[in-house]
């Protein structure tokens, strides 16, 4: 098996990005780069997760944790997000910073928010993009 390197950086002579549950950068070295669809806040049979931002931040989360998990990874494996907030949910950004601070707890990724007009579905609140690197290719599908 090779070893990946992750190594999140964090200058001080830029801004603080943890105390928001990302890094400003992350150096990676690995064999085999994942890129992640937006991942929005449903469960697997494609059912909204419930009508909060809070909801739906775990279950994004969650399905990307999930896809990981089928290469055999898991979110230590990810080095950035894209981070899609409908306007209407703007104001509850700290719901989602929190939870990347639970998921994410010690060198988080990179991560680009970005504040959208609305999603594919107006019930969507948030979407989650997401790359990783794993160490190599393993697949349970």
């Amino acid at each position: 098996m090779h070893e990946v390197r992750r190594e999140p950086l964090n200058p001080s002579d830029l801004p603080d990005t943890l105390v928001d549950g990302h890094s400003q950068a992350v150096l990676v070295q690995g064999e085999c780069r994942v890129l992640i669809s937006s991942q929005a806040g449903v469960d697997a049979e494609g059912h909204l997760a419930g009508p909060d931002l809070a909801e739906q931040t775990e279950a994004a989360l969650d399905n990307i944790e999930r896809l990981l998990s089928s290469l055999g990874g898991d979110l230590l494996r990810v080095v950035m997000l894209r981070i899609y907030l409908a306007e209407f949910a703007r104001y509850d950004q700290q719901v989602v910073i929190q939870a990347l601070k639970n998921r994410f707890p010690i060198a988080p990724p990179a991560a680009t928010w970005l504040i959208v007009y609305g999603l594919a579905e107006p019930e969507w609140l948030i979407a989650i993009e997401a790359e990783a690197v794993l160490p190599e290719f393993v697949s349970d599908s």
